[in-house]
């Protein structure tokens, strides 16, 4: 009887550094976003305590890229309205990354 030569195959995932975890909160997909995508910008929101220096070195560590320059904007919360309850939307901080000339990050490109 022939025996059954199993082999397991584990995934290695790549690990994001601490920074990039405490800074880095998502990606912002929205046609605005997709827009600056030619002129080899990203948008990434980012926590609300979080520096422009924080943002670069968060990016090169997490992406691999190499990061030319980074601008922060604040956007405020809104006061809406569900059905009858008032609500507010939380606050909302952003970066802007500029990548060297030629880099791509692939999360933008895969056309989520």
């Amino acid at each position: 009887m022939a025996t059954k030569k199993t082999t397991t195959e584990t995934k290695v995932e790549k690990q994001l550094s601490p920074l990039a975890t405490r800074v880095l909160v998502r990606p912002r997909i929205t046609e605005k976003a997709y827009a600056v995508n030619a002129l080899d910008q990203y948008v990434f929101q980012v926590t609300a305590t979080a520096t422009k220096t924080e943002v670069k070195r968060a990016v090169e560590e997490a992406y691999g890229v190499s990061v030319v320059a980074v601008n922060m904007v604040r956007l405020p919360g809104k006061k809406k309205n569900y059905g009858r309850t008032a609500g507010k939307r939380s606050a909302v901080k952003k970066a802007l990354v500029r990548l060297k000339k030629g880099e791509t990050i692939q999360l933008f490109q895969a056309g989520i």
